[in-house]
This record gives structure tokens, C-alpha cells and sequence, in this order.
């Protein structure tokens, strides 16, 4: 296996993403190549727009991509105490000055790591590219990233 990490981040919970982007900047830090593919509740967390938006093709996928929100609005996946869980983690982390959402998906755009977005999930909330942060290189089928991922190991979060 080469030194490579490939990251299937599923998920929108503010603490997966997290534990995602932790584990890309660690990994680019120390010279791993790192893929992340964000897909379907994941794709919220690489959205432009951070806070609640109507974007997407269609009114069904502007108002899920509305009710999703950005990166801004993500739960905890465990005792999200009505969206204020996230706002009391990222106090406690920076009380213990411990990396920040932000603060890690700055480090691990800093280090170079890949974002991808996927192209069914993409193709199903009627998004396009441009409703992504520009780090995302590129809109990707599976077989595309199993072709990146390959020689590697691959997360799914």
C-alpha cells in the first residue's frame, strides 16, 4: 500500500466532519496523498455558502438544499439539542485549543488535499460545481474515485 488516504465523507454531521478533516490534514501533514469525496449529507459541509440557501435545480432541491443548510448548520449526530450542540463543541474545542471545523478544513486545504465531489449525488440535489468552495477539483463518478483511491486505504465517514 502507498502512502494514500481516500475519504468517502457521507456523512453531515458537524462531528464526522471533523473527525474527516482531522484525519486529512494528519494524513497530508505527514506526506499522505489524500482524496476526500464528499456525497450526498457530505456534500453540505464543501457548499460555498455556509448558511441556508435556496440553490440547486428545481424547487424540490432548493428547499432540501435549503433545509440542509451549509457548513454553518451542521448536527451533531448525538444530542444536537435543537442545533446548539455544534456552537457548545466548537467552544469547548477552542477552550482546549483544539483545532476548529474551520480551522481544520483550512489546514487541510493549506496541506493540498484533493476534494472531490460526487456526480450522482450532485446530478440528485440538482447542484452544480459552482456551489462549491473552489478547492473542490472536480465532480467525480465512483469509478473515478476507486480508480484514485487505489494502492491506498479508503474511510467511509
Amino acid at each position: 500500500m502507498s502512502k494514500k488516504l481516500s475519504i468517502i465523507a457521507m456523512s453531515g454531521d458537524f462531528d464526522k466532519a471533523i473527525a474527516i478533516f482531522t484525519l486529512a490534514s494528519g494524513a497530508a501533514a505527514v506526506g499522505y496523498e489524500v482524496n476526500l469525496f464528499f456525497t450526498f449529507w457530505g456534500l453540505n459541509i464543501i457548499k460555498k455558502n455556509t448558511g441556508r440557501s435556496f440553490i440547486g435545480k428545481g424547487l424540490m432541491a432548493r428547499f432540501f438544499n435549503f433545509l440542509l443548510g451549509g457548513r454553518k448548520n451542521l448536527p451533531l449526530s448525538r444530542l444536537n439539542f435543537a442545533g446548539a450542540s455544534p456552537h457548545l463543541m466548537t467552544a469547548m474545542m477552542k477552550s482546549r485549543n483544539v483545532a476548529t471545523l474551520p480551522e481544520l478544513l483550512q489546514a487541510s486545504i493549506d496541506l493540498k488535499v484533493n476534494f472531490f465531489a460526487c456526480e450522482m449525488a450532485m446530478v440528485v440535489l440538482g447542484l452544480k460545481k459552482e456551489d462549491f468552495i473552489p478547492q473542490v477539483k472536480d465532480v467525480l463518478g465512483v469509478a473515478k474515485f476507486l480508480e484514485l483511491s487505489n494502492d491506498g486505504q479508503t474511510l467511509f465517514i
